[in-house]
């Protein structure tokens, strides 16, 4: 039997899983001199997302959940700006380019939501 943890449940969290994914097979293509500056940077700040979501759910208050749910923004704003960064070096397309930053805004439009509905609990 398997056991489904509630950060699993969170729909926040698996938006922010298909991101990595999205974040990974775009990183790809990126050029072999940004594989330890750019690309490492965008798929920690991805994984970073999922995983305070992950790590707050362990949490007791929701003092300590809110924490690192604001974590889990933070690093969505960082990727998004690593996001533009890309485009502006043409490491990627436009159209590339709007579709992951539709999901990172979708994910942080959850985590606001999560967010405010921990801080009023």
């Amino acid at each position: 039997m398997n056991y489904t943890y509630s950060f699993e449940k969170l729909e926040v969290w698996q938006n922010a899983r298909r991101l990595v994914m999205s974040v990974y097979l775009l990183t790809k293509n990126y050029p072999d001199a940004e594989r330890f500056g750019l690309v490492s940077q965008m798929r920690r700040c991805a994984i970073s997302i999922a995983s305070n979501l992950a790590e707050g759910t362990a949490r007791k208050t929701m003092k300590d959940k809110s924490y690192f749910t604001t974590m889990s923004y933070g690093s969505a704003l960082e990727l998004l700006n690593q996001l533009i960064l890309s485009l502006d070096l043409e490491f990627l397309d436009e159209q590339k380019y709007y579709e992951i930053r539709a999901q990172i805004e979708e994910v942080t439009n959850k985590l606001n939501s999560l967010r405010n509905s921990q801080i009023t609990n």
